[in-house]
């Protein structure tokens, strides 16, 4: 980055934890964007749905009740107030990008700015996973009997770092 570059408002690895894997795809959902962006969720919904004719399938979606309680049972949220009378929408990075379109709040087009950096971050660490893989691979092929518990210790070391963080903390308890 260059030293002309905006000061970061809102550190990556924030967003990088808002960041779901819902049908296939990457998205953050409605309640997430809206905290980021500083105003309430339902004027959030209400912008998106003056504006619908931006938000085709591949940008924004709903969760079905089974995906919501799924979420709800993640996150371990409690039904605040009464809970939403809508289901909860999901946007890709193409429906988040849209979203500066419809959001006037005086911080839209930086949070905007960084949530774009943090999606291409992150289709870059998986872009330099795949092309190690398949570099190990190559050499696994190459050189398999001489270094098997090597490729073996990489191979393991690779599996522990792909797998999903636990959500929460521990605390160890003394007596």
């Amino acid at each position: 980055m260059s030293g002309n570059s905006p000061p970061t408002t809102i550190p990556h690895i924030r967003i990088e934890r808002l960041i779901l894997y819902i049908r296939n795809q990457k998205v953050i959902l409605d309640d997430d964007l809206a905290n980021l962006y500083e105003v309430e969720t339902s004027a959030l919904v209400r912008a998106v749905r003056r504006n619908i004719e931006r938000f085709p399938a591949d940008f924004m979606f709903q969760l079905n009740q089974e995906e919501f309680l799924s979420l709800k049972q993640i996150r371990l949220e409690s039904n605040k107030r009464g809970g939403r009378r809508y289901a909860t929408y999901a946007f890709t990075e193409q429906g988040v990008a849209m979203l500066s379109s419809v959001l006037h709040s005086p911080n839209a087009i930086q949070v905007n700015v960084e949530i774009m950096r943090t999606f291409v971050k992150l289709r870059e660490i998986l872009a330099t996973h795949r092309e190690l893989a398949s570099k190990i691979e190559q050499l696994e092929s190459k050189y398999n009997s001489q270094f098997k518990a090597v490729f073996d210790a990489i191979k393991a070391l690779m599996r522990e770092s792909s797998q999903a963080r636990p959500i929460g903390f521990a605390r160890d308890f003394e007596d």
